[in-house]
């Protein structure tokens, strides 16, 4: 009897269902834990952080939403907030460029090969390596002054580019599109490549130019790409810490939401205000997030939204032919 309920197991262990389900099981199980043991539970900790008065070590005093309250109130926090918008408009910039020179590079150029790498090199390097390069890129009398100089500039009259504070916030944001501009550029390169290339054909038959052949073939065509890094670029300008933290150490009014945070955490042992930050961060990335959803879907008609519209509207019309033949 026992013999046989063995041997009845290992069969049931061998089937091909089970090992299946097992070797499911066994991959997922690693990955899980540590996306559970690091992301999950330490966020959740951070949750329950955000109400309290606290230091990394020491007494905790237990303060409900008066951390949340004080983000918007305390001028360091909200100020880091307004910072964000310099780096949206720097993120369009960016995408603008990307999608003219991927326009240009997605056809046959000569050296284009070359000059995409060139593009894209600035994405390889290491955001800390970045920000050092800039900092001496402008730093007084340095790269860029010295070119100016050359271009027939007094060094009098140029500003302080870190320090003058009505420049220096729009210095520090023009490093992400130096930065940023090559990996959207190839991410365009790509959706333009995938376009049929029947359209521009048809197009060149009917006389369309370049500008008519970019409005109404590659933008209508990439539109879901162009979205997509849309939203990448406005969340990822809301976190920017990098290059202000490098370039300028948040001083002369170029700490941005992160770098505060991080002062708040580190420097000041604020660990449970800048946790309040954090969660709120979380918030606004959700919002700006749900906002795309909502452009893709009734404005650009990307996703599910448009396959429904389209059902619909053909669901109609043999309604309506169904009820004329009548």
């Amino acid at each position: 009897m026992n013999s046989g309920k063995s041997k009845s197991f290992i069969e049931w262990i061998k089937s091909g269902k089970v090992n299946q389900r097992l070797v499911i099981i066994t991959f997922m199980l690693v990955p899980l834990t540590l996306l559970i043991v690091f992301t999950y539970i330490p966020f959740g900790k951070m949750i329950g952080f955000s109400f309290y008065d606290m230091k990394y070590i020491g007494d905790r005093e237990f303060v409900g939403m008066q951390n949340y309250i004080e983000v918007f109130t305390r001028k360091d926090c909200f100020s880091a907030l307004k910072l964000s918008l310099y780096y949206i408009v720097a993120s369009f910039f960016q995408l603008g460029l990307a999608l003219y020179f991927a326009t240009i590079l997605s056809a046959k150029t000569k050296g284009g090969g070359v000059f995409k790498g060139f593009m894209f090199f600035p994405y390889l390097v290491c955001g800390i390596a970045v920000g050092f390069i800039f900092k001496f890129f402008y730093t007084r009398g340095f790269v860029l002054d010295t070119v100016l100089q050359w271009c027939g500039f007094n060094l009098e009259q140029l500003p302080y580019w870190l320090k003058d504070t009505s420049i220096n916030n729009i210095s520090v944001a023009a490093t992400s599109i130096w930065r940023y501009m090559g990996q959207n550029m190839v991410l365009f390169i790509g959706a333009i490549m995938s376009v049929d290339s029947t359209l521009y054909e048809a197009a060149s038959i009917d006389g369309a130019n370049g500008w008519q052949r970019f409005r109404y073939i590659i933008v209508p065509s990439i539109k879901t790409i162009i979205v997509l890094n849309m939203i990448l670029s406005i969340t990822g300008s809301l976190s920017v810490f990098e290059p202000p933290y490098v370039i300028t150490g948040g001083n002369f009014g170029t700490g941005t939401y992160f770098v505060i945070m991080n002062k708040l955490a580190h420097e000041s042992q604020k660990v449970g205000l800048a946790s309040a930050m954090a969660i709120i961060l979380l918030v606004m990335i959700i919002i700006v997030t749900a906002i795309q959803k909502f452009i893709e879907r009734y404005y650009f008609g990307v996703g599910d939204q448009e396959a429904i519209r389209t059902i619909r509207k053909q669901k109609k019309l043999l309604k309506k032919e169904q009820e004329g033949g009548r």
